[in-house]
């Protein structure tokens, strides 16, 4: 129960203050953006079988390797794809944190 709790609060309630307090005028597009990816989860469905709530995503799926977070610490440098970056570190510390609880 904590690890959802843990897992889906970051998912949803860091974005939710990310978007609050740094993107004010435009929170709900910024919000938007960054739960948008959670389309990553996408490289899930190439695993068999597709959840296992006893495996670690990270380093387990393409999109949650270590060169794809790489370039998702990089797409936080540049204004354009800024949101993306951080949700899509949101994204891998929310599951980074279910690794934990392993």
């Amino acid at each position: 129960m904590l690890q959802a709790f843990v897992h889906y609060g970051i998912h949803f309630l860091v974005p939710l203050f990310i978007a609050l307090i740094f993107f004010k005028s435009d929170w709900q597009k910024a919000f938007l953006i960054m739960i948008a990816t959670m389309l990553i989860d996408l490289d899930h469905l190439s695993a068999s079988p597709i959840f296992d709530a006893n495996r670690c995503s990270i380093n387990f799926h393409p999109l949650h390797s270590n060169y794809a977070i790489g370039l998702y610490i990089l797409l936080t440098l540049f204004r354009k794809t800024r949101l993306l970056g951080i949700g899509l570190c949101i994204h891998i510390f929310a599951d980074w944190c279910d690794c934990l609880f392993m």
